[in-house]
């Protein structure tokens, strides 16, 4: 009966009421109803319904014992009194009716006092529980949902969850017994097959330097870094094959990441030219006679609009070179993976993995840089590795400074591809209601109009399927709880890599507070160090670059990221086995995060687990895939039996 649930004890009280669904509310709006709930109370008021507090109400296919319907506590028991109790005075009736008043009104304040401990204990997700306060902790943690913005009607919209406190706060308490244990065994390992190894042999060439005879070659690559290297190793392979003379790469001024950065800005251009002469004649400059032609009057100009993704060499031959001999110009404007991976030829092939692994190499400020920030995540470490040779050059010295003695530590990136950009392409939503939905059309408005377009004039998919395909990005509480499962201790060594965080400090509270060594390249350098690059992303990237395929472990949270593939692929021609990379699944994830309100850790734990396990594990590269990103190939890599 309704009347003996009154004197259940509070942990019992708790445990019913964490069987109710949650509903997303901010804390705005947690305030304002615990007001106006806490003057609803009054004798003089007749109490509405009840509702359970922090995220919700309970379900109308649920009953709860807690909260009779329709009438209340009141309401039920007023139809169980006997017809003749209802000849008493009416004074007594008034007397009888307010007691019960003011004893509903006690039990719903108590309530709504003790739910807000229980919230406010949660809102700190590295809290350390044990004992009596970890069961409890398990029992009361409660989801934080978002909502899907898939449908298109202004009603109420369908709960999608994506994040949530429970599963942190478990996090937490796992993180913190975990503190005395080992890691798991495989945790900074890369597994191999042991019968089959691989070394770097990209720099052997087996063919005579090509003349370069049937003209120039200009490339303005745009986008980022990343997508700047792989125009520029795919514009080295079409030079050749039509036996052409490459101009120096420029890089085009992009909205989005608004870097006046060239070539010699980032890539040392000496060596890149010397590095490879034997393959192709490189210029830094067209002939003067030359610099005057109007390429595009000439139908020299060629855009990405003009040329497939990923197109093959016939194509080069059969429409590109024959404008090449005829006007001695081609201009390659954008050229972003413009030519295929499969078929081409075994040393066209070996040619782009020997510019991307050999001859493209940053220069000297960002190598120093680069090395300062490895010697300080890694406290100092007294030997070298291929990669940080071929990655800072001269700077692998790791001397360390006079009079200080530093354990030498190992140190975990995490490539965090959540900036602004990033949420805005992928049409998925990260729960910031309607702020953020209109936030990032504006975004997509200015900087992705064909998106823009798309979404007025074709039925595209919801935010809730995109997700649960695996097409949104990790958000950074995702890749925390993914590391946890993992087995990362708290005290982990963690670099950040990536630009501003969309959300800022908000959206990385969840981070910090279970991993509290985390380092940035602005926390990590002073001011006076990083000020040469502040307003220079593309030089800046080139510092995560440099920090993400020296660690000791790589995590990225988006595969489909250039910078994350072009590291795990750095790491693999150049870590001897040594370098594992974190790649989630993010369709399996997307399934293990769908289970999040009742799922337990230790399940949790085994199925990430088991997910990562599949996709760590290092294979041949597969036929038409990336060469930059699967060098262990052939014609990147020679095979040691």
């Amino acid at each position: 009966m309704a009347s003996d649930d009154s004197s259940l004890p509070p942990s019992s009280t708790f445990e019913s009421l964490l069987q109710l669904e949650d509903e997303p509310l901010d804390s705005s709006s947690r305030s304002s109803i615990f007001h106006s709930r806490s003057h609803s109370t009054t004798p003089r008021s007749r109490p509405s319904s009840p509702r359970p507090l922090s995220f919700g109400s309970p379900s109308p296919s649920r009953s709860n014992p807690l909260f009779p319907s329709p009438g209340g506590l009141y309401g039920s028991l007023r139809s169980l009194r006997p017809k003749h109790l209802g000849r008493r005075k009416k004074g007594s009736q008034g007397r009888r009716r307010t007691r019960g008043i003011l004893m509903w009104s006690g039990v719903v304040a108590f309530f709504f006092l003790m739910n807000w401990w229980m919230f406010s204990r949660l809102q700190d997700p590295a809290l350390r529980p044990s004992g009596k306060d970890s069961a409890f902790l398990n029992r009361t943690a409660t989801a934080q949902t978002y909502l899907d913005n898939g449908s298109s009607n202004g009603k109420r919209k369908r709960v999608h969850r994506v994040m949530f406190t429970r599963l942190l706060a478990l996090a937490a308490h796992a993180l913190a017994e975990a503190e005395s244990r080992p890691e798991p065994q495989d945790l900074w390992e890369e597994p191999l097959d042991s019968a089959v190894s691989w070394k770097p042999c990209a720099d052997q060439r087996n063919w005579e330097a090509s003349e370069g005879k049937n003209g120039y070659i200009i490339i303005s690559a745009n986008g980022g870094i990343n997508q700047q290297r792989v125009a520029i190793c795919n514009a080295v392979a079409i030079t050749r094959l039509l036996n052409a003379t490459l101009v120096v790469p420029k890089f085009l001024y992009n909205s989005v990441w608004r870097d006046t950065s060239q070539f010699s800005d980032i890539y040392q251009e000496e060596h890149f030219i010397n590095d490879l002469k034997a393959d192709i004649p490189i210029v830094k400059e067209l002939p003067v006679e030359l610099q005057s032609l109007d390429l595009e009057a000439m139908s020299s100009l060629v855009t990405d609009a003009e040329v497939m993704k990923e197109s093959k060499p016939s194509f080069y031959v059969k429409k590109v070179l024959p404008i090449l001999l005829k006007n001695r110009v081609i201009h390659f404007v954008g050229f972003g993976n413009r030519l295929a991976f499969d078929p081409i030829p075994f040393e066209l092939q070996r040619l782009r993995c020997r510019c991307n692994f050999h001859a493209l190499r940053f220069v000297h400020k960002i190598q120093e840089t680069g090395a300062l920030l490895v010697q300080r995540m890694q406290h100092h470490r007294p030997y070298s590795t291929p990669l940080e040779h071929n990655l800072l050059g001269q700077f692998t010295d790791k001397a360390v400074p006079d009079g200080k003695k530093m354990v030498p530590a190992k140190y975990l990136a995490l490539h965090l591809r959540f900036e602004i950009d990033m949420a805005a392409y992928s049409m998925c939503y990260f729960g910031g209601g309607k702020d953020e939905e209109e936030e990032l059309e504006a975004f997509r408005a200015v900087h992705f109009p064909a998106l823009t377009l798309l979404r007025k004039t074709t039925k595209v998919p919801s935010a809730g399927f995109l997700r649960s395909e695996g097409k949104c990005p990790l958000t950074p509480e995702e890749s925390v709880l993914m590391l946890a499962a993992l087995g990362f201790k708290r005290s982990t060594r963690i670099y950040i890599a990536g630009a501003e965080i969309y959300g800022g400090k908000l959206r990385m509270a969840a981070i910090s507070r279970l991993y509290p060594n985390i380092a940035t390249k602005e926390s990590l350098l002073s001011s006076s160090e990083i000020e040469p690059f502040r307003n220079y992303s593309s030089q800046l990237a080139a510092l995560d670059f440099i920090m993400c395929a020296a660690a000791d472990a790589f995590a990225m949270t988006d595969s489909g990221s250039q910078l994350s593939s072009l590291v795990s692929g750095y790491r693999m021609y150049y870590g001897g086995g040594k370098l594992p990379t974190i790649r989630p699944n993010k369709r399996r994830l997307a399934s293990i995060f769908s289970k999040n309100g009742t799922i337990e850790w230790k399940e949790f734990e085994d199925r990430v687990r088991k997910t990562i396990r599949q996709t760590k594990q290092v294979h041949e590269r597969p036929i038409a895939r990336s060469i930059y990103r699967h060098p262990r190939c052939p014609e990147c890599m020679c095979r040691i039996e």
